[in-house]
C-alpha cells in the first residue's frame, strides 16, 4: 500500500544535543510499525515531529503526503499520547463529539466510533466515572473519530492487564484492515512482537535496525535462562557468556547468555536448591537490547553467594 507516513533524513537537536541524526522511517497503509529503543534514543522527539508538536529542523516528514505541522493534516492523524489528558468533567459522548468537531469530522461521527470501541452504553457517563480500561478506549475513540490515515499510539495499553490489551488490539484490527497505518511506541516489547509487522530500533538518534520481529530475533544466538534462586544479577556477571541479568516482577533471576550450559552449571554449583529452571530462545526484548547497545551492568553484591566461572 501507499505510505501514510514518510520520514526522510530527519535531524533535530536541542542546543548542542543531537536528538535525531538522519532518521528514515516509512509506514504503509494497513501496517503497524513499532518504534523501540532505550530512553533518550529520540523516540519522543520523532513522535512530536510526526504529530506536528515540533517543527522539523532538517529533513522531511509527511503524513498522508502533507506537512504534519499544518492544521489540515490533523484530519489524517489519530493520536493517543500517554501524556495527553481528557476533560474530566465532561461526559464520554461530549468528549468524542468535541474531538470530531476539532478534527473537521461530522459531529455525528461520535455514535459510530463509540460503538466501534464498545462505549455506546457509557456515552452519558462522566469521564471521572470510567475505569482505566474504559478511559483507554475513550482515548482510542478520540483518535479514531476523524477516520485517520495514520494512528500514532504512545504507550496505548500502559496499565492494562493482558485481557484488556488483547481487546484493545482486536478493536484496532478493523481499522488496519481498512488501510490505516499505525506507529506504535511502547515499553511492552512482548506486545510489540505480537502486533507489529515491522520494528524500527532507535539508538542515539539513529535507526540501528529495521525488520520484522522474527528476523530481528533470528540475528541473536543468545538464550534466556531463568530460575528461582538465591543468586542475584550481580552474582552472574562474571560467568562467561553473560549478556544481561535482572530479576523479574516475581523475583526470578533472568539471564541472557551466549553460553547457557556454563551458566546453568555455575548456578547449580552455587545454589543446589534452585527451582523452576528454564532455558528459552531469546526474544525481541533481548534482540533490541543487543542491537541498541549494552545495558548498564548492575553493581555486584559481594554479600551474596558468588557464582564461579
Amino acid at each position: 500500500m501507499d505510505a501514510v507516513l514518510e520520514v526522510e533524513a530527519v535531524q533535530h537537536r536541542y542546543g548542542s544535543t543531537v536528538a535525531l541524526d538522519g532518521v528514515d522511517l516509512r509506514v504503509a497503509g494497513g501496517e503497524c510499525v513499532a518504534l523501540l529503543g532505550p530512553n533518550g534514543a529520540g523516540k519522543t522527539t520523532l513522535v512530536d515531529l510526526v504529530t506536528g508538536l515540533r517543527r522539523c529542523q532538517g529533513g522531511r516528514v509527511r503524513v498522508a503526503g502533507q506537512d504534519p505541522a499544518r492544521a489540515t493534516t490533523r484530519r489524517s492523524l489519530g493520536v493517543m499520547q500517554q501524556r495527553s489528558g481528557v476533560p474530566r468533567l465532561l461526559k464520554v459522548g461530549e468528549v468524542v463529539r468535541g474531538a470530531a468537531i476539532r478534527a473537521g469530522a461530522p459531529p455525528a461521527s461520535d455514535s459510530q466510533v463509540l460503538a466501534e470501541v464498545g462505549l455506546t452504553e457509557l456515552g452519558r457517563r462522566r469521564v471521572t466515572k470510567l475505569s482505566g480500561g474504559q478511559q483507554q478506549r475513550l482515548q482510542l475513540a478520540m483518535a479514531l473519530v476523524a477516520d485517520p490515515a495514520l494512528l500514532v499510539l504512545d504507550e496505548p495499553t500502559n496499565g492494562l492487564d493482558a485481557g484488556a490489551r488483547r481487546d484493545f488490539w482486536e478493536r484496532l484490527a478493523g481499522r488496519r484492515d481498512r488501510g490505516a497505518g499505525v506507529l506504535l511506541t511502547t515499553h511492552q516489547v512482548d506486545e510489540a512482537a505480537a502486533v507489529a509487522d515491522r520494528v524500527v530500533v532507535l539508538a542515539q538518534g539513529r535507526v540501528v535496525a529495521a525488520d520484522t520481529p522474527q528476523r530481528l530475533v533470528s540475528r541473536l544466538p543468545d538464550r534466556v535462562v531463568s530460575a528461582r534462586t538465591c543468586c542475584t544479577p550481580g552474582d552472574v556477571l562474571a560467568v562467561d557468556g553473560t549478556v544481561d541479568a535482572r530479576q523479574d516482577a516475581d523475583r526470578r533471576l533472568v539471564v541472557t547468555t551466549t553460553r547457557p550450559e556454563s551458566l546453568v552449571r555455575a548456578l547449580l554449583a552455587a545454589d543446589p536448591d534452585l527451582a523452576e529452571l528454564r532455558v528459552e530462545s531469546a526474544g525481541l526484548e533481548q534482540a533490541v537490547l543487543a542491537i541498541s547497545g549494552p545495558r548498564t551492568a548492575p553493581t555486584r553484591d559481594t554479600t551474596k553467594t558468588e557464582v564461579a566461572r
